[in-house]
């Protein structure tokens, strides 16, 4: 039996049997992703008998950090409930975004949507990527070039007296890098102010992960030194980063 689920959203619900399909809207951004992340719960708690909802993302265009914040949300509180959330309809644009996120290894990909391999996107030159206004406006490049600038100058002040905090509490580099992945696939080398031990990965294994799937999170993590815990609550770490946004990555 099909029926229409009455719920006070603007998400399309339709109920058969035990699955539920929901259509997305065609942006999932910051008001979105409120309402979807909040709504998602009301389904589940609703409807006890659920075994599988499926997210059919056909008419979606546009998915920003807060959208996926929302899918990762949801994708815990369904596994929580050994419940199956799958996705379907997505175009490529929406494939390229959740293959950069890495969602496409975390939720369940439904058989009728086909997989993409975004280095080949790239390679193609694909036209239906839309990219934000924002990115290619001279202004805003004008003003993170002095934004950078400023924060650059903070950062020179604070190196000396952070480096000698962060060597005299732990021995290692100063400086923690990272391989990212940022616009369009493009890879780049972030850095930070380091503030875990210097063989956090090697210890990594040894600290238990309190999130799911892909993601890894644990909010006492032993790895992370005195100073590093005062420098990431206060973000001090996360100044040398200007520097990336000076080479525009």
């Amino acid at each position: 039996m099909t029926s229409n689920i009455p719920l006070a959203s603007s998400f399309q619900t339709t109920r058969v049997g035990d699955v539920l399909l929901v259509k997305i809207l065609p942006r999932l951004s910051v008001a979105e992703a409120s309402q979807f992340r909040e709504i998602f719960q009301i389904w589940l708690t609703d409807h006890p008998h659920l075994k599988k909802v499926i997210l059919d993302f056909g008419q979606t265009t546009i998915v920003d950090s807060s959208g996926i914040g929302a899918l990762v949300s949801s994708y815990r509180l369904a596994t929580q409930r050994h419940l199956d959330l799958l996705i379907w309809g997505l175009t490529p644009q929406i494939k390229f975004v959740f293959s950069l996120a890495g969602l496409d290894q975390v939720l369940g990909l439904d058989a009728a949507t086909d997989a993409i391999n975004p280095i080949q996107l790239l390679k193609t030159g694909s036209q239906q990527i839309q990219i934000h206004p924002s990115v290619q406006s001279r202004p805003k490049r004008m003003l993170d070039i002095a934004g950078a600038l400023v924060g650059l100058t903070i950062t020179a002040v604070l190196l000396v007296p952070l480096a000698i905090a962060i060597k005299l509490n732990s021995p290692g580099p100063i400086l923690f890098s990272q391989t990212r992945c940022g616009l369009m696939g493009r890879h780049f080398r972030m850095w930070k102010f380091r503030s875990m031990v210097s063989n956090a990965e090697a210890l990594k294994s040894t600290v238990a992960n309190e999130a799911n799937g892909a993601f890894f999170k644990n909010d006492r993590d032993p790895r992370v030194t005195t100073v590093g815990r005062f420098i990431r609550k206060t973000s001090l770490d996360e100044f040398p980063q200007f520097w990336n946004v000076l080479k525009e990555i």
